[in-house]
């Protein structure tokens, strides 16, 4: 049975790198013949790359009831393998190059540079109704844990999402992000869920025919990470004439202050506009924006939450804080929240186990005109003699004198990685004189690259011991 959703607006489109334009009526139309054979409710693995055919199988799965798993095409071996022994999709979704390496499924149909492959074995496994999609957890490379997302959850996010960006018809989003990515989906999502295009690529900001793309199709809008914008600055690759460009927009961890300052003034020499925002895959994406009227005034502020969702600081005890400035637990309240985790097949019946609310992880406060800021991790806490250490704000104060790091460490010792030697004094001086803790507990270890995922962020698991 086709989910009756309006997610995707039969007018949006997707735009090939060769000027090639696919209306989403035109995908689904397609899509009739192709999925013919793949009953609703099945489960499927798609294997995603920023390409026409990635876009062509999740829209036709998402709209025809049929769940999909999204992993990058290049995701790390264990957790692909991890995923399959869990939850033995009924189908894989695979680039045509990949797919000899699946034992126990056979060749079907074929799109373009992909296959459709088809377990040997018929599950008896029944997905909840409400289930739309399935993401991994950010960060993990080994687990099989899941995000489960209903229809609900993506309608309600891009809905949201387009309303505080004022998205319509004209938008032009460009793929900067994988799509198997919470904040990359999002994009694709809200642009198509109002009608707007989306140009979709494999190439990268930092060559030149992504540049040529962004020009000649008139891209308005531009995502990223906070890696993105580092890269953005430190090439100064928006300093050529991009006419077209009228929105800024970044998500998937705290951009610097010194970042924030630097694109802020950028957007207001060029008419444009920088909304700096959070989420979290938990809440289908996005949970908050800042105005970017506000990104001076309320510099380092994540905003507040997005249309219809709400956020509450709460304190060890479950209490919720009233009073401005206190910091607790982040929560979050909307109809984009999870139904709840997944770490094997025979979970995929369970229901809604959140019930709208999302325990973030993140310690934050919010000021006397209700704009939060978060100021670390739940779990990114150690404690030196006695003294509480949150390893998150110690990567942020590294990072705003120019040192780039990693922090882990226990209840004896505080480990700092770092990419230059020369900066070991540094750091031990800076460190000692603000935490007020003798410099033997400082280990501070030179590393020739911090490891991170796809989204930019850290892999504290893959860290040198």
């Amino acid at each position: 049975m086709t989910k009756n959703i309006t997610l995707f607006n039969p007018q949006g489109s997707i735009i090939e790198e060769n000027g090639e334009i696919h209306l989403v009526q035109e995908l689904l139309t397609d899509g009739a013949i192709i999925f013919l054979s793949i009953p609703s409710g099945s489960l499927v693995l798609l294997l995603c790359q920023n390409q026409y055919e990635s876009i062509f199988f999740y829209i036709n799965s998402i709209k025809r009831g049929i769940v999909p798993i999204l992993l990058g095409a290049e995701s790390d071996a264990s957790l692909l393998s991890a995923i399959i022994m869990e939850y033995k999709p009924d189908y894989i979704f695979s680039p045509s190059s990949k797919e000899s390496q699946f034992e126990g499924y056979f060749t079907g149909h074929r799109l373009r540079n992909y296959t459709i492959l088809k377990n040997h074995q018929k599950s008896d496994i029944k997905l909840h109704p409400e289930l739309a999609l399935l993401l991994s957890t950010s960060g993990t490379t080994g687990s099989p844990k899941l995000v489960r997302l209903s229809y609900q959850n993506l309608l309600f996010n891009a809905s949201s999402i387009s309303e505080y960006l004022g998205l319509d018809t004209s938008e032009r989003a460009i793929s900067t992000l994988p799509m198997n990515y919470s904040f990359g989906l999002s994009i694709i999502n809200s642009h198509l869920f109002v009608g707007g295009s989306v140009v979709i690529t494999m190439e990268s900001i930092t060559q030149r025919p992504f540049w040529d793309l962004f020009k000649n199709f008139k891209v308005t809008s531009l995502s990223g990470v906070p890696y993105t914008f580092e890269i953005l600055k430190k090439f100064r690759l928006l300093n050529a004439e991009l006419p077209s460009l009228k929105t800024l927009t970044q998500a998937g961890g705290k951009l610097s202050n010194e970042l924030i300052e630097h694109f802020t003034q950028f957007s207001i020499n060029n008419g444009i506009r920088f909304f700096i925002m959070y989420g979290q895959t938990e809440g289908t994406a996005r949970l908050s924006y800042l105005p970017p009227q506000f990104n001076m005034e309320k510099l380092g502020s994540i905003g507040k939450a997005i249309p219809n969702g709400e956020f509450q600081i709460i304190d060890e005890n479950g209490n919720i804080i009233n009073q401005p400035g206190t910091s607790g637990e982040l929560v979050y309240s909307g109809p984009n929240v999870m139904l709840g985790y997944a770490e094997c097949k025979k979970e995929l019946i369970r229901g809604n186990e959140n019930n709208g609310r999302l325990h973030t992880g993140d310690i934050a406060f919010f000021d006397d005109e209700g704009f939060y800021f978060i100021v670390g991790r739940i779990k990114r806490f150690i404690k030196l003699f006695g003294n509480r250490v949150n390893l998150d704000e110690l990567e942020r104060l590294l990072f705003d004198i120019g040192i780039q790091s990693a922090c882990k460490g226990n209840d004896n010792a505080l480990i700092i990685y770092i990419l230059n030697q020369e900066n070991t004094t540094l750091v031990k001086e800076f460190l000692t004189k603000k935490l007020g803790l003798h410099f033997s507990v400082l280990d501070i270890r030179i590393i020739e690259e911090i490891p991170k995922n796809t989204s930019g962020k850290t892999l504290y698991s893959k860290l040198p011991d």
